[in-house]
């Protein structure tokens, strides 16, 4: 999953992309189907891919519901969770800007 959505974020899958069916990726990762169907489901419930019938399952357009403020308030609960666990690991507030920021740069490039 996390391999679909960077690849998403780096551009390397585009909206309205088709993917490749269940069967060729299980066969392609060596992993059950069900795994794949099973990542493709919670993507497809994330709002990431959607599933078209006879075409198989697509990258969904981006929603841009609401205003840049809004869109920036849906993320914060994501980043939320993700400095708290970063400061439970004990990382320090300027590593964890580091990390973040060369995450970024990295996406950047991808």
């Amino acid at each position: 999953m996390d391999q679909i959505r960077n690849q998403i974020a780096s551009g390397r899958l585009e909206p309205g992309e088709t993917l490749p069916s269940v069967r060729q990726v299980a066969e392609d990762l060596q992993v059950n189907p069900m795994t794949v169907s099973k990542a493709y489901s919670l993507l497809e419930r994330d709002g990431v891919l959607e599933l078209v019938r006879g075409l198989g399952v697509r990258v969904k357009e981006p929603e841009r519901k609401g205003n840049r403020r809004a869109r920036a308030e849906a993320i914060k609960p994501l980043l939320k969770q993700v400095v708290a666990t970063a400061f439970h690991l004990g990382l320090t507030h300027d590593e964890v800007l580091r990390l973040f920021q060369a995450m970024l740069e990295e996406a950047k490039h991808d």
